[in-house]
């Protein structure tokens, strides 16, 4: 449980998609049973192409067994490793979808890449979201907090006591977010971490977007901002600008892309949206090609 700063009691309940390593979360007031979710996850298998909806499955299961009002989905940023399922639960409960205002630079940049028909405005969306607002949804007011870096629109949002930091900040043990991506920048994730989520309260709740278990220990979702800064195997409160971009630049250029990268952006940039049906009933992502075929 945690207090927020309008007065409403919240309760945070996690969800692990062990495909993806995603933290799913639906925070909600007990007494008025108003309710947000945080980054749900529509699951998908690339060898089959086949799209299903288990993840929604129970997070939707959770807020009818509840009795909940789902007044918003709230996404930290266009995930670039599993399909978001914004579209799904907002098709089931009506409730908005909510984003960082700077999705439209990432749609800017990855639209072309995939020569996608979709506005750029990020007009899918039902609200864009600027750094510092206050949004209430219904009893519980959602402070969001721009932590750009992973992407140029990755968004914290601090509900009560607790901050949802996306792929900004993980647990200690296993660090931050990649920074190699187009658009983002390791010199701009430090600022993020360093000069926003490291001035909030160190009492404050850490509830993370992934979490990979390293060295094989139990899954974990929820750390401090003062076990962070004290602790955190890649960013402390006394790691140097420096230090931080030479180490995260260096490990970015050993990573291999999220192995569902190319579907997630296409289908994220756009708030969920499924690729619309042909003629046929078929429905098609696109797969860009790198050829680096040496000569015979």
């Amino acid at each position: 449980m945690g207090q927020s700063p309008f007065g409403a009691v919240m309760h945070i309940e996690p969800f692990f998609d062990p495909r993806t390593w995603t933290l799913t979360y639906v925070v909600f007031d007990p007494t008025t049973k108003d309710a947000v979710v945080i980054d749900p996850v529509l699951d998908l298998d690339p060898a089959s192409g086949r799209v299903f909806a288990e993840s929604v499955d129970l997070v939707d299961a959770f807020l009818q067994k509840n009795g909940l009002n789902l007044r918003a989905i709230l996404e930290t940023h266009a995930h670039a490793d599993h399909l978001t399922g914004a579209q799904e639960l907002h098709r089931r409960t009506g409730a908005p979808i909510a984003i960082g205002e700077r999705i439209r630079e990432v749609q800017a940049i990855f639209a072309p890449v995939f020569e996608l028909d979709v506005p750029t405005d990020g007009s899918q969306f039902h609200r864009l979201l600027r750094d510092g607002e206050t949004a209430m949804f219904g009893s519980l007011g959602v402070k969001a907090l721009a932590t750009p870096g992973h992407t140029p629109a990755c968004m914290s949002y601090a509900i009560g006591d607790a901050v949802f930091t996306g792929d900004a900040l993980f647990m200690p043990d296993y660090g931050v977010g990649r920074c190699d991506f187009p658009g983002g920048s390791a010199e701009t994730l430090f600022h993020s971490v360093h000069d926003t989520l490291y001035e909030l309260p160190d009492s404050t709740r850490v509830f993370v977007g992934h979490d990979y278990s390293p060295g094989g220990r139990a899954v974990a979702w929820e750390t401090t901002i003062g076990a962070s800064k004290a602790h955190n195997l890649q960013l402390r409160a006394d790691t140097s600008p420096a230090e931080f971009v030479k180490f995260r630049t260096t490990r970015d250029a050993t990573l291999s892309a999220p192995k569902l990268l190319l579907p997630s952006i296409q289908v994220n940039i756009d708030a969920g949206r499924l690729p619309e049906a042909t003629a046929a009933g078929h429905r098609y992502l696109k797969l860009p090609l790198k050829i680096t075929l040496e000569k015979q």
